[in-house]
Formats: C-alpha cells, structure tokens, sequence
C-alpha cells in the first residue's frame, strides 16, 4: 500500500492559494501562477516564531542549499509578507510572514 499524499494546498489554504496566484499573474510569473493551483503542503515551517505560517511544498535534504535554478520571489500582497523560493521553475517554498492566522478548511470548528 503506497502512502498518503500530502494534502494539496488549495484544499488547506484556498484563500491563500488564490492570493498567490493573482499575485503571481499580477507580476507575470503565470507559469508559477499555474502551478501555484497544485502545490502540496509537504511541512510546515519549524522555527517556533509566532509571526511565521511558512511551508514548504517539495521534499529537500534537511539543512541543504536549493543549489543552483534558485531565484527568491517576493510578492507584494495586502498584509504581511508572501515570498516563494522558486527552483528550475517549482515553487519548493511558501514563507508567509506577518499575517492573520491562516484557516485550514479542513478542521471544522466544534458544535
């Protein structure tokens, strides 16, 4: 038996995947902005500061550099900060800063 996959983000996040992609579009990055719609949510960001949401989206050597196709894309949305680590064209990283706490749609309140 294969394992889970890991959830895909619109179904975690989907306000949070359609900011991206208008703000993808927005700068003409419309191949991530295609992308953006698949990404999966592969860990969440471990470095214990309250005012970070950050994730990561594909699987890389713990503590090791992207290498070489990295580019570093800061977004400009309405509140906080939205940069994505882009490598050979796939985003592999969601740094989301300064924000409202995202809402995942999977966890229903109680009652």
């Amino acid at each position: 038996m294969s394992p889970p996959e890991h959830p895909l983000v619109r179904e975690v996040f989907p306000e949070l995947v359609d900011e991206l992609i208008s703000l993808l579009e927005t700068e003409g990055e419309s191949e991530l902005a295609a992308c953006a719609w698949d990404l999966r949510l592969t860990d969440k960001c471990r470095c214990g500061d309250g005012f970070c949401q950050s994730f990561k989206t594909e699987r890389r050597p713990d503590g090791q550099p992207f290498g070489r196709g990295h580019r570093c894309l800061p977004l400009s949305p309405s509140t906080g900060m939205l940069n994505l680590d882009v490598v050979n064209g796939r985003i592999m990283y969601v740094e989301v800063l300064d924000r409202e706490p995202l809402r995942d749609v999977r966890v229903r309140p109680p009652g």
